[in-house]
């Protein structure tokens, strides 16, 4: 760490197993501190590897800028040169890694990062700054990284090539910033954005991760009536959204049908019972569910239906719909049963 002198290096290299170089400088204060941190640190890491007689594999977080002829680039590949010479000198497995973007948790915000800086600004009311909206971006997503470590270490791979973190996503600057803000906006909307795979995924991770505990939970509206309340709980953009509502005993909610919409419906506490009617025939028919036995009761375009707690306590009910509540097109008749 940055505690530590040349003396500990040399000394704590004798009895390591692995190395993982991470360290690295990319905004000093001197444009000499470039070579004094990401040079001459890693000839002593390198040396240190030399004295102990054994192999020591390292892995290297070099820079796709070591390909530019800037101060930062031309240090990080000083820094690649002294570790391939020590592999083709002793044969010391060395792994070197030019990194893109990486983005994930904890990284600091209005430094280096685009995404970090974004996250933490927008979710605390600052403002950001996109100079170029269609500017594209590399990012690596900071697990991918660390598990691509591990996957080295546990392996043991041969290649000294440069080698590179899969996936990697291709994002413009403008998309970013519109995507972040998206998130915030979400708990507004109560509309959640697609964050169950890739990108959208890691990065919603990632934007979470810089809520301060106070914005740890936030309120959405309620109804509340003589039956009971009822909450819009998350909407989706393409499969529909989430509610919940109560109901005291004896309370009949619903007695409407639907054309085109359906529901699913759980009890999650308390006793119901599910009487649908089929809107043409007059068919009837009934479901008793109750937290007891879950069970998914779903309704049918076509079929009137109504709930009835038939407890003593309140019922508490989780709604799905397959789409969102849209005021102006319901698609709710009412028809009671």
């Amino acid at each position: 760490t940055r505690t530590n002198s040349s003396h500990d290096l040399t000394n704590l290299v004798k009895k390591t197993d692995f190395i993982i170089h991470l360290a690295g400088e990319n905004r000093p204060t001197e444009v000499r501190d470039f070579n004094t941190v990401n040079i001459k640190l890693t000839a002593l890491i390198s040396e240190a590897v030399r004295k102990t007689g054994r192999h020591v594999p390292i892995i290297l977080t070099s820079s796709i800028q070591a390909k530019l002829n800037n101060p930062y680039g031309v240090s990080k590949l000083g820094a690649e040169k002294i570790l391939r010479e020590l592999k083709n000198d002793t044969g010391n497995p060395v792994y070197i890694y030019r990194l893109t973007g990486v983005f994930g948790k904890w990284c600091k915000p209005n430094y280096n990062s685009v995404v970090a800086t974004f996250c933490y600004n927008i979710i605390n009311d600052r403002p950001i700054q996109v100079n170029d909206p269609l500017s594209e971006l590399s990012l690596v997503y900071v697990d991918d990284v660390v598990n691509e470590f591990i996957s080295v270490i546990q392996n043991n791979k041969i290649d000294l090539q440069e080698l590179s973190i899969q996936p990697e996503y291709k994002i413009n600057l403008g998309e970013l910033a519109d995507q972040i803000q998206h998130f915030h906006d979400s708990r507004y909307s109560l509309i959640s954005e697609k964050v169950g795979t890739g990108l959208v995924r890691k990065l919603y991770s990632t934007y979470i991760s810089y809520l301060p505990t106070e914005k740890f939970c936030y309120s959405i509206p309620s109804h509340i009536d003589s039956r009971g309340i009822f909450a819009e709980i998350l909407k989706t953009k393409d499969s529909g959204q989430f509610s919940f509502f109560t109901a005291r005993p004896g309370i009949v909610r619903g007695g409407h049908y639907h054309h085109s919409k359906t529901e699913k419906f759980l009890v999650v506490k308390g006793e119901a019972k599910f009487r649908f009617k089929h809107i043409i025939t007059n068919e009837i028919y009934e479901v008793f569910t109750s937290n007891h036995e879950l069970k998914i009761v779903e309704t049918v375009p076509g079929w009137a239906h109504d709930i009835t707690n038939i407890g003593s306590e309140e019922m508490i009910v989780i709604l799905w719909a397959n789409e969102n509540f849209d005021q102006n097109n319901p698609d709710t008749i009412n028809l009671k049963l």
